[in-house]
């Protein structure tokens, strides 16, 4: 079966073709053609995403993306078109349906919604060309504990399987990704500030300062990022003259320690065989190597997309609808701002 997907749930407008394959029970992914066109320039001097400047970009890049894909050219055939339908900012999301509706009118193929949390989930199934895709499926052994952690969400999930899992804990307020980009403003980063931080405090020490661990000790699985984001700023207005690389270091790895450990006593409790991050602090280097290296130290599987599927992408949203296809249920093709998994 392949996908012609669509994203359009934040300032990233992309187009991926997909070949899906393998049933529920074993499914297999084969990225066909993978197409971004990023917004960050846009948005940039407003040091965060502005949604009606991000939907007047959508509407400029859809046409021009389809184009690039040149499926009339393509010898292969697109079996239905899907599209992110939550969550995410509404007058994004609502571009990309009203396009998808129209593509799927004239490509006389049947639509399928998806949901980007369920993308970012499933993108660990997206091989690289670099990687083997029969050893990636093969190192995920359920139970398996995911920690999906981007930009507006951050979540702990036992999977059983493909098809079944439990939402252990989220964030109660800021999401991870949020207090980075708000701890990147606080030190005159740019937006975005994730990939900014985590440059800084390679240049930091990271036990330079006691920053708090909130709700590390809590035996639950939420989390709480907007007391950490404030002992940053109380602590640049009384100390003006700490290096900005050493408040980065240890503002990060304050916020890893809560990510790290809450997942590997998740974990634990659960039995997971296999602990995968996705989403896109999932990017960060630091965060992955932490995480692994307490995997290695416990026998468990350690899982992460590739970097080129970690953030944003329409390749993680063929999956998703693919998925959702063969369970038989379906979402309504309206904007859903606050679905979650």
């Amino acid at each position: 079966m392949n996908i012609l997907s669509i994203e359009t749930s934040c300032d990233e407008t992309a187009l991926s073709i997909v070949e899906c394959s393998g049933g529920i029970q074993a499914p297999r992914f084969k990225v066909l053609k993978n197409l971004i066109n990023s917004q960050i320039p846009i948005h940039r001097p407003f040091g965060g995403v502005v949604p009606n400047l991000a939907k007047r970009e959508h509407i400029k890049n859809l046409p021009k993306l389809l184009k690039q894909l040149k499926i009339g050219n393509l010898k292969l055939k697109i079996d239905a078109v899907a599209v992110t339908v939550g969550p995410g900012l509404e007058p994004a999301l609502w571009t990309g349906i009203e396009f998808a509706k129209q593509l799927s009118k004239d490509l006389k193929k049947p639509l399928l919604g998806a949901n980007h949390m369920e993308g970012h989930m499933y993108s660990i199934l997206l091989p690289s060309a670099k990687e083997n895709l029969q050893l990636k499926i093969e190192n995920l052994q359920f139970p398996s504990i995911g920690l999906v952690v981007s930009g507006g969400h951050t979540i702990i999930v036992a999977m059983k399987s493909f098809t079944k899992w439990q939402k252990l804990g989220e964030t109660r307020d800021d999401a991870a990704g949020e207090a980075f980009d708000k701890v990147a403003r606080l030190l005159g980063l740019p937006y975005p500030g994730g990939p900014e931080i985590s440059k800084l405090a390679k240049q930091g020490n990271p036990k330079a300062i006691n920053f708090p661990r909130p709700m590390l000790l809590n035996k639950d699985y939420d989390f709480s990022f907007s007391g950490l984001k404030t002992a940053v700023l109380y602590h640049l207005r009384d100390n003006p003259k700490t290096k900005k690389a050493d408040v980065a270091a240890s503002f990060q790895q304050a916020a890893l320690d809560v990510l790290v450990k809450k997942t590997m006593r998740a974990g634990e409790v659960y039995g997971a065989e296999t602990v995968f991050i996705c989403g896109g602090v999932a990017a960060n280097q630091e965060l992955r190597k932490q995480l692994s290296r307490e995997c290695e130290k416990r026998g468990v599987a350690f899982l992460s997309p590739s970097n080129e599927y970690n953030t944003d992408n329409a390749a993680m949203i063929a999956a998703a609808a693919y998925l959702r296809h063969l369970r038989k249920t379906k979402y309504k093709f309206v904007a859903q701002s606050n679905l979650t998994l």
